[in-house]
């Protein structure tokens, strides 16, 4: 398989990383929809070939919406992300808490509007961005390292969810969910290639799997 001619949806994808991973999609025949909550940050990824869809990530409703709206979709990239920390525990507040939310919410409402579209695909992706921080959490990164765990969490239920409905209805497994996780700041290069690549194997070889983003040796 190939990401040639899949349609995939990049949401929160108005940052460098969004941008990069269009570009490789779009390089490799796929077709691009990429949200964002701003018309003007969108139109970078506009210019590269991307459908844009102004739509905030983070509301189940408008992505329920778009879903609606866009009918077949084979692959799903929530980006929305950010960091916020330091100062060990007593620097976590709850403001960085509440910046960073976001990102956990963009992965909630993405995967739940799109998960019969995905599981409808000959080859459905979902794949989240996260962190090697949550193997090894360290107290000025408190905030950032758990909602990235809430995230894998989710994506990995994302994961048995797709197994179980292949399983239930007597049929092979077809749609995956994927954790990248990245060391430090998150390189686009490394995620757009990573992307990419979800379409070579099949599902049940990368469904439920870790993979951590590093640089060729």
């Amino acid at each position: 398989m190939s990401i040639a001619g899949k349609a995939v949806l990049i949401a929160g994808a108005t940052s460098a990383a969004g941008l990069a991973v269009a570009h490789a999609l779009i390089a490799g025949g796929a077709r691009v929809i990429a949200t964002g909550r701003s018309a003007e940050r969108l139109a970078p990824l506009r210019d590269a070939g991307a459908q844009t869809e102004v739509a905030d990530a983070t509301s189940l409703e408008q992505m329920t919406a778009l879903a609606a709206r866009l009918g077949p979709v084979d692959g799903v990239l929530p980006l929305v992300g950010g960091w916020r920390g330091g100062g060990g525990l007593a620097g976590q507040s709850d403001d960085d808490l509440a910046a960073l939310l976001p990102a956990f919410a963009a992965v909630r409402a993405t995967s739940r509007a799109f998960d019969t579209t995905l599981q409808a695909s000959e080859a459905g992706r979902f794949a989240i961005a996260s962190s090697t921080a949550v193997a090894r959490p360290l107290a000025g990164g408190a905030n950032y390292a758990s909602v990235k765990a809430a995230s894998e969490t989710w994506a990995r239920a994302v994961a048995q969810g797709f197994a179980k409905a292949a399983r239930d209805a007597g049929q092979p497994l077809r749609a995956a969910s994927v954790v990248f996780r990245a060391k430090g700041a998150l390189e686009p290069d490394l995620l757009a290639s990573a992307v990419v690549a979800l379409w070579k194997p099949h599902a049940e070889d990368i469904n439920d799997r870790i993979v951590e983003l590093a640089p060729a040796a």
